[in-house]
């Protein structure tokens, strides 16, 4: 595949869904000669043909389900020298693992490791150690399931002076599927583990991140947002009582989008932080391994077909499927969400599939994790959880 092009911008009229007529403003998105354009305005039209008025840029080539890190890395090697990068979950067969060595190839000037186990880190630090002697590799004890460890780790990363500033944070570290548990926190496992412990880090680093002349954040979320929306009145499942390992994990990866919404609102224009979450597609990663029922594989699926099932989506019962990805594969989009620089251009807070924004009259998106409105309401209760405001 070749590298992507610059845009290039004109203005044309097309021919649009008829579903659309009569709209005035819609955010869908076409594809025009291996490009790309977004609907500005619509036109008066005849019974038969509704056309509409769009500002157009072409991309060479478009990047899909096949795209590959190792592919993306080259065109965006200006965008990562020199990066400082502070990633969560790292561990041996990680997404985290195969997204640092991808981009160590780019010649970035930190990589800030930060895990529960550093042991299980040691060798992701050994390899860039070798193979990339130049930068400078600091791991950090991170334990998601525990609030006062995540302060812990927050205010040694902030002491440290050779740190002066954090330009990527990737919020990657996660579990999945697992049985009934809470943490020493009273929160159920995975809502603290893939969202509140990191909204927590998130602002505690703010300061550093801020300081970068090009902040970013990228949240893995997931297609499995589709699971579950956020229980506002029962996020931890009337302890134990309601609860579903998949529509828990749904919450979670919802949580995780919502915040990526959150922070694009509250310090996007006033700050100038980009912030994106992203689905990476399905890659047979450790994460499924260490999943409640990965013994038998064919159960775990079928539970998660049986949700699919209540909550009314197509994947993994009988309408769709989804085509597995290699961890090359499934890491494009994590080197597309944090190095893209067109995603800059009104695109801030989006969700993020296949090297793309998303588009939600194409793929499963869900309104429950894109809304303004509930990224508003999960940031004000994610503060009384964590029992700290951040006002930006």
């Amino acid at each position: 595949m070749s590298s992507q092009q610059p845009n290039q911008y004109t203005t044309q009229y097309v021919s649009v869904p008829r579903q659309h007529q009569g709209q005035t403003t819609t955010h869908f998105t076409y594809q025009h000669q291996g490009g790309s354009a977004t609907l500005n305005t619509w036109l008066s039209q005849d019974e038969s043909t509704y056309l509409g008025l769009i500002t157009t840029y072409t991309m060479a080539p478009t990047y899909d389900n096949t795209t590959r890190a190792s592919e993306l890395v080259p065109t965006y090697a200006p965008y990562i020298a020199g990066k400082t990068i502070l990633i969560t979950g790292v561990s041996p067969g990680s997404l985290g693992e195969a997204f640092v060595k991808q981009v160590a190839v780019a010649k970035p000037s930190t990589f800030i490791l930060a895990g529960r186990n550093l042991s299980k880190a040691q060798p992701l630090v050994d390899f860039l150690t070798s193979s990339h002697p130049d930068i400078t590799v600091k791991p950090l004890t991170l334990d998601l399931t525990s609030l006062a460890q995540v302060r812990e780790a927050a205010s040694l990363v902030n002491s440290w002076p050779d740190v002066p500033h954090i330009d990527l944070l990737v919020n990657n570290a996660g579990i999945m599927a697992g049985p009934y548990a809470l943490t020493e926190d009273g929160f159920e496992s995975q809502f603290q583990t893939n969202y509140l412990s990191h909204f927590l880090l998130t602002n505690l680093l703010m300061p550093k991140i801020l300081a970068s002349p090009d902040p970013r954040i990228v949240n893995i979320s997931s297609g499995a947002h589709r699971l579950g929306h956020i229980r506002w009145t029962d996020h931890a499942f009337d302890n134990g009582a309601n609860y579903d390992c998949w529509t828990a994990y749904g919450q979670s990866k919802t949580a995780t989008s919502l915040f990526a919404v959150a922070l694009a609102g509250k310090l996007g224009a006033s700050r100038g932080l980009h912030a994106f979450s992203l689905c990476p597609g399905f890659v047979n990663t450790n994460l499924l391994s260490a999943a409640h029922g990965a013994d038998d594989i064919p159960a775990l699926l079928e539970s998660l077909r049986r949700v699919d099932a209540v909550m009314g989506t197509k994947y993994l019962w009988g309408m769709g499927g989804i085509a597995p990805k290699d961890m090359n594969q499934g890491v494009a989009t994590h080197v597309y969400a944090a190095f893209d620089q067109e995603l800059k251009q009104e695109r801030n807070g989006e969700y993020l599939n296949h090297c793309r924004v998303a588009d939600p009259y194409e793929e499963e998106v869900y309104c429950w994790a894109t809304s303004k409105v509930d990224a508003d309401m999960l940031w004000r209760l994610s503060e009384k959880l964590v029992g700290q405001e951040f006002g930006y």
